[in-house]
């Protein structure tokens, strides 16, 4: 009986999955692009049980989303507003969901060229490839938790990537020291742009 129950309530799952893949694919279709969901302002609809986990996975009424390409399309209309919140935003609706870090997660990372022609690139857990630049900005914070640090990547509007830990250590791998405002600062390049990390001296503290 449980079973039985189990698997229903799994088919209510889907099929609420399915509804709301068809409504945002209204919105986002295959083949033109980012949505211009920045110029949409819809009424708000109220919250979804939609929550992204820090390590990148969705899950919908507490079910992982599996489907990869599911995943892709509703973060194509992905939003963060100025309350801090994020949301799926159609030209008709706007419904709130949870994020439990940043709602993109930067898998991998290339780097191209030396000095001030240093290219970095990093692409996310849902296909975004994004250069390092003063328009995407790294930042950089220590973990209050752990005391680690966590790397961050501006992907568009207010959306952000944390880069996966892998990632996060081959791009410190490319750091240096750079004075900055008279103080030395480890920091990374990118673009003709310098990303401070932290002080030299703390690093020093950190590596003991």
């Amino acid at each position: 009986m449980e079973k039985r129950q189990a698997m229903a309530g799994s088919e209510d799952t889907l099929r609420d999955t399915a509804g709301l893949e068809a409504l945002i694919s209204r919105a986002a279709a295959p083949g033109r692009g980012l949505p211009p969901v920045d110029k949409w302002n819809p009424d708000f609809c109220g919250d979804l049980d939609m929550e992204i986990k820090a390590d990148g996975t969705w899950f919908y009424m507490g079910t992982p989303i599996g489907r990869q390409p599911l995943v892709r399309l509703f973060s194509t209309v992905l939003r963060k507003d100025a309350d801090g919140r994020t949301y799926l935003v159609t030209p008709v609706e706007k419904v709130g969901i949870r994020v439990e870090d940043a709602p993109f997660l930067a898998v991998e990372l290339d780097v191209a060229g030396e000095g001030d022609a240093r290219v970095m690139t990093l692409r996310t857990n849902v296909g975004d490839i994004v250069e390092v630049s003063a328009g995407n900005p790294l930042r950089f914070v220590i973990d209050k938790v752990n005391g680690g640090l966590k790397p961050y990547l501006l992907v568009r509007g207010r959306l952000e990537a944390l880069l996966a830990r892998p990632v996060m250590y081959e791009l410190v791998s490319y750091g240096e020291e750079v004075i900055i405002d008279g103080k030395p600062m480890f920091a990374v390049r990118s673009k003709g742009s310098v990303f401070p990390i932290m002080p030299s001296g703390e690093l020093e503290k950190l590596s003991r």
